[in-house]
């Protein structure tokens, strides 16, 4: 019966070329509106790290900051979003954490073997060999460095698949050698293609930037004597140390902390911990400011950097607003166009079929419609968001291939809509058709 309706549907579409041309560029036009920015917004919020996000994996935050004002931001209730180095250092101690590890990003020059190929500038990010489990790392050829590889700490590297690509042909590359700045490094591992929805562990700068290609023990810092490529916030003195050492015992903010608690007795506990270390602190005059120690799900950092720009929102209810004025404009229409064959409907009646019979007839016509509608308003929805990747690689230091793509979720709340929008254009006009008497319809007729 239903594919009977659909063909009858497909026969009433081609009849009135022009009004149906017409009623499916309205819920194309809505369609393609309501995906495209529906997507935007998905692109920044769907779930980086999916099983970790609401918890396990935590964001650490401590309020070192200047007593005489609060940290600059849109919530003056929030602490600095990053740790000082002395602080960082001194709750890396801990074992409650199953894993843990401060991370940063800074900038060298690679000196690649092949002489031909000039030396260039690239990010590199500082981090401790539980870094990789912890953000679940997908590894191509070997893995990251252990323990001891933090402690030496050892000149060893790993490399994205893009960098393993640029160095080495995209081979592996595990045991080869690798000059950064004026030192050697032996590649340990090469990732696979990682790419998480957002660059979550490092919400601070460019988070929709593509992760770092290099990543190397974070204790390296100090013989090194790096700094930080990223953002950095600072109040306070280095206690009359100068130079490097004074930086690193400075009230300068600019490493990012991340710990693994599994359950949430151990988030307790280190929740106690950092409050017992915050209180130590200030007997030596340090931590002025209320305690406010922030222990944040990836969820909940994403929520205070607003990751999620409020504009997206704005956007996606004015879209979706846009898509139900579309619909209301199209009832008018599939009314007119229903009532033209009152006369075939009246004649079905006096047939014998029922009013439901009809109703479901016009109804199938209205989801037809809204079908055919949706799937050109995902076509004009695909060249929308291309156009917005292309205007991103303008805007962004190191842009993504696409940031904003539709995947299965998007496809299906673009079909979704798209039967909505159809059922919603078309029950009025459907029941209004089917409740008119036969006699009425043969008369016309």
């Amino acid at each position: 019966m239903i594919l009977h309706n659909v063909r009858i549907a497909w026969k009433s579409l081609k009849r009135n070329r022009s009004l149906s041309v017409l009623i499916v560029a309205g819920i194309a036009l809505g369609i393609a509106v309501s995906t495209t920015f529906a997507t935007v917004r998905h692109s920044f919020a769907k779930d980086p790290i999916p099983g970790k996000s609401r918890g396990g994996l935590y964001y650490v935050r401590m309020d070192s900051w200047d007593p005489a004002r609060p940290y600059p931001g849109p919530d003056a209730t929030l602490p600095p979003t990053q740790l000082t180095y002395r602080d960082m250092a001194e709750i890396m101690k801990s074992d409650i954490p199953k894993r843990q590890s401060g991370t940063f990003k800074t900038a060298l020059y690679v000196f690649p073997e092949d002489k031909t190929t000039q030396p260039f500038r690239e990010n590199i990010r500082l981090v401790y060999s539980d870094f990789f489990p912890m953000f679940d790392v997908p590894f191509r050829y070997g893995s990251g460095w252990d323990k001891k590889g933090d402690a030496g700490p050892e000149q060893v590297v790993v490399l994205s698949e893009a960098m393993n690509d640029k160095l080495f042909g995209g081979g592996n590359s595990v045991g080869k050698t690798v000059r950064i700045s004026d030192r050697d490094f032996r590649v340990v591992g090469v990732l696979a293609h990682w790419e998480p929805s957002v660059k979550v562990f490092d919400l601070t700068q460019f988070q929709i930037d593509t992760p770092e290609n290099i990543y190397m023990p974070f204790n390296l810092l100090k013989p090194m004597q790096l700094r930080t490529f990223g953002n950095s916030d600072g109040w306070g003195s280095s206690g009359g140390q100068t130079g490097f050492d004074g930086f690193l015992q400075s009230e300068t903010c600019w490493i990012q902390m991340w710990v693994e608690l599994p359950d949430a007795a151990s988030l307790a506990k280190y929740k106690d911990f950092l409050a017992a270390y915050v209180m130590e602190q200030k007997k030596h005059g340090r931590f002025q400011r209320p305690l406010n120690n922030r222990v944040s799900t990836i969820r909940e950092w994403m929520k205070d950097q607003r990751v999620v720009p409020p504009e997206t929102t704005a956007m996606l209810i004015v879209s979706l607003l846009f898509l139900a004025v579309c619909a209301v404009n199209l009832v008018g229409l599939l009314l007119g166009k229903f009532l033209a064959r009152a006369g075939e409907v009246g004649v079905r009646r006096a047939l014998g079929a029922s009013r439901a019979d009809i109703f479901l007839q016009h109804v199938v016509e209205c989801e037809l419609i809204g079908v055919v509608g949706g799937a050109i308003g995902l076509l004009l929805s695909f060249a929308a968001l291309a156009a917005l990747n292309a205007w991103l690689k303008t805007t962004v230091v190191n842009p993504r291939a696409a940031f904003f793509h539709l995947d299965v979720p998007m496809v299906l709340l673009s079909v979704g809509l798209s039967l909505a929008a159809g059922l919603a254009a078309g029950l009025y006009p459907a029941w209004r058709t089917c409740r008119l008497s036969p006699a009425v319809h043969l008369s016309l007729q």
